[in-house]
């Protein structure tokens, strides 16, 4: 099927031929008519399946040129980062339409973007739900006009905590609206949120045509501890010919900075850090020199790599098992697109076997451990967090109070003196004298 089959406008189609977009995907294909039809849609589909014009094509292809103030489509993403992504599709998109698009996010000056939304007037706005909420409850972001809304990644949404500020966000929007869902994946919690807030929606489920499962290369490198990671990391990174573009996935925040640190010093200005400790203009350069090749290796976390789309990424390295596993499979499928090779490495230490049994179970078949190059210097070095608990078993039984009666102790002499009767008793014995 090609876009002409889907009775785009002209503009659009025209849009898209200048990004070198000729065919859509499946699920840009799917959600078209469900969208246009004015139908609540919720859209499962991993990053990198198109999601983001699954929802502005048919949006775009609708919407009328307008000079009110108030915007008419709204759009709330999780993280800043995913938020000037989006924008940026979405002008790429309206090239030759006349919508104002703008974009809001924390980190920024809250005034400038309040006026920013003000003076021009706005059609379609995009925010993390913090910033909108923020804006919203100063007045000058109005939202009765609201026709369509989407969230987007709202799994990640719900586990960054953003529940509050998107329920006050529902009871400011029009109950006559069109929603729209987009998730990697369907968890209870998400469930329960579509439940509560959508009226009968379609439910478009879509996996890629080559999962990351049948085509990356999965290697696993069981390694003592995170110093002997590390140790492992400097000696494979070296040869940048053999490792172009490389996603490292850090479990915090903490150690991605450690991590970020340590490599620096082994490949001076090729390293960069982002994660939500950084600032704004931090974490938009530290992604940016990595799609423009300055940087060839990213070290991250999910949270803010979620959602992000980025381009020929070579290898994915994940330095521990994550917690919950269907990550894992989010993470590896950032390599091996567009019909390409890709590698995943794995590093897992021996207190995280646990956590990596349950990655085997949705890895398939061609997830193979592999031996530890013979260069790699073992390090005896533990982080304070790798060192063992140590335990003192209690061999001496605490003195049972059952039946024991209680404590008694002896009254003072002090304390056997018969009441008299105060002061006023005292007074009368003495008149009687």
């Amino acid at each position: 099927m090609n876009f002409d089959e889907l009775r785009i406008s002209k503009q659009l189609i025209n849009a898209l031929e200048d990004i070198d977009i000729v065919e859509p995907t499946p699920i840009q294909e799917k959600c078209f008519p469900k969208i246009s039809s004015g139908a609540d849609v919720v859209g499962v589909a991993q990053t990198g399946t198109g999601k983001t014009f699954a929802y502005l094509l048919p949006i775009f292809n609708s919407l009328e040129f307008s000079e009110q103030k108030n915007p008419r489509v709204l759009v709330l993403v999780p993280t800043r980062e995913l938020a000037v992504q989006v924008r940026d599709e979405a002008e790429k998109l309206a090239k030759y339409k006349s919508y104002r698009i703008k974009c809001v996010y924390g980190g920024a000056n809250i005034n400038t973007q309040k006026d920013n939304i003000y003076a021009e007037g706005c059609d379609v706005l995009i925010g993390t739900p913090g910033r909108i909420f923020d804006i919203a409850v100063t007045g000058v972001l109005r939202f009765p006009s609201i026709k369509k809304l989407v969230i987007d990644e709202v799994d990640e949404m719900l586990s960054l905590g953003f529940r509050p500020q998107l329920e006050q966000i529902f009871e400011m929007l029009p109950q006559k609206r069109q929603s729209m869902m987009f998730s990697s994946t369907l968890t209870d919690e998400v469930t329960s949120f579509i439940q509560k807030h959508f009226r009968n929606p379609e439910t478009i489920e879509v996996t890629r045509r080559c999962t990351p499962v049948e085509k990356i290369e999965q290697r696993v490198y069981k390694l003592p501890n995170f110093n002997t990671k590390v140790n492992f990391l400097s000696d494979i990174l070296a040869d940048a010919d053999e490792y172009p573009k490389v996603l490292v996935f850090a479990e915090s925040k903490k150690q991605a900075d450690r991590l970020s640190d340590m490599l620096e010093q082994k490949f001076p200005d090729r390293v960069g850090v982002t994660h939500s400790n950084k600032s704004q203009n931090f974490r938009f350069n530290a992604v940016k020199n990595f799609e423009s090749g300055k940087y060839n290796i990213l070290i991250a976390t999910d949270v803010v790599a979620r959602g992000i789309d980025f381009t020929d990424i070579s290898h994915v390295i994940n330095m521990s098992p994550p917690e919950n596993p269907i990550d894992y499979i989010h993470r590896i499928g950032r390599t091996g697109r567009a019909d390409k090779n890709g590698v995943s490495l794995l590093l897992v230490a021996p207190y995280e076997e646990e956590k990596y049994d349950e990655v085997c179970k949705l890895a398939g078949s061609n997830i193979v451990e592999h031996e530890v190059p013979e260069s790699v210097v073992i390090s005896n070095i533990l982080l304070e967090e790798e060192k063992p608990t140590i335990t003192h078993k209690i061999y001496l039984k605490a003195p049972s109070l059952k039946n024991s009666g209680g404590a008694f102790h002896e009254r003072s002499d002090k304390r056997k003196k018969v009441n008299s009767g105060g002061l006023k008793a005292k007074a009368k014995r003495k008149r009687g004298k």
